[in-house]
């Protein structure tokens, strides 16, 4: 008699039902459907290499051999608090305001890294490379982030600086529909090309072309173009195709990316004092 004046049947009808409509059959559903059209995107736009995953695309992974490309630190830490960058399980940056002595102390050891990797890079220290994301898993750097460490990359594996900065273009992703998002390089895809040998007779060349705005792509010297050639008839010249133009040297164009001051950032500064007053100032990771 209670139960029936509670009317407990049709809220326990409903909970079950509802359960199992959101909890089972919707999520079923949505999992199902994404198999089937995004297929790579649903498993985690995981990475392989000989069979074996390797990574995802999604998150970042640290890489510390002069060889390799190098990630943006990280400010990730494990369950006991200890420094652990790109843990997926503990997402977040170090929260550390613009004034906090360790937050300049970081960069500070970050660009004295940098720079003892690679004496002869000389140009501004990208503020990527020495700044932690909000997430501390960014897999992407800026396209003037992966130029900077050109030479010192082509230098340790023996390559050509160009090859290098051929692959730095070919792997630099354009904004989403030209307006979303900024231009990026994905580390871990970048590090496994650095390991493809190189096909023979391949064009030099990328598929990646700066638009306007994009003054942090200035990734160095592309060759010059072909000379011109007389045609058959004699009567007239044809110039090739000359693809890109002549780009800055490498240590010009090593600017704060775009994205960067949209998330108000402020230059790292170079080893020449500012003459600008609040150049060096940094915002918070």
């Amino acid at each position: 008699m209670l139960f029936e004046n509670l009317q407990l049947r049709p809220a326990l009808v409903s909970f079950i039902a509802l359960s199992v409509l959101t909890g089972l059959a919707y999520p079923a559903l949505i999992t199902a459907l994404s198999r089937i059209i995004f297929p790579k995107q649903a498993a985690g736009s995981l990475i392989q290499k000989n069979g074996q995953v390797i990574g995802s695309e999604l998150i970042g992974q640290p890489f510390t051999a002069p060889g390799d490309f190098w990630s943006r630190p990280s400010a990730t830490v494990d369950a006991s608090g200890k420094p652990l960058p790109y843990n997926g399980a503990n997402s977040g940056g170090s929260n550390l305001a613009p004034s906090n002595p360790a937050l300049k102390e970081a960069v500070a050891g970050r660009i004295a890294a940098l720079r003892a990797a690679d004496p002869e890079a000389n140009g501004p220290v990208p503020v990527d490379l020495v700044t932690a994301s909000a997430s501390g898993l960014d897999p992407h750097i800026s396209p003037a982030a992966a130029a900077f460490q050109v030479h010192r990359v082509a230098k340790a594996r023996g390559l050509d600086e160009a090859r290098v900065r051929e692959l730095v273009l070919n792997h630099t992703q354009r904004p989403q529909f030209a307006a979303l998002g900024a231009s990026r390089v994905n580390i871990l895809r970048l590090n496994l090309a650095l390991e493809q040998p190189r096909a023979p007779n391949s064009p030099m060349g990328s598929t990646f072309r700066p638009g306007p705005g994009d003054a942090s792509l200035s990734l160095g010297h592309a060759p010059a173009a072909p000379p011109s050639r007389p045609c058959s008839s004699g009567k007239s010249t044809v110039r090739p195709p000359p693809g890109r133009g002549p780009l800055p040297p490498r240590s010009q164009g090593l600017t704060t990316p775009a994205w960067s001051r949209d998330q108000h950032y402020h230059p790292v500064p170079s080893p020449r004092k500012s003459t600008r007053p609040g150049q060096d100032r940094l915002h918070a990771e």
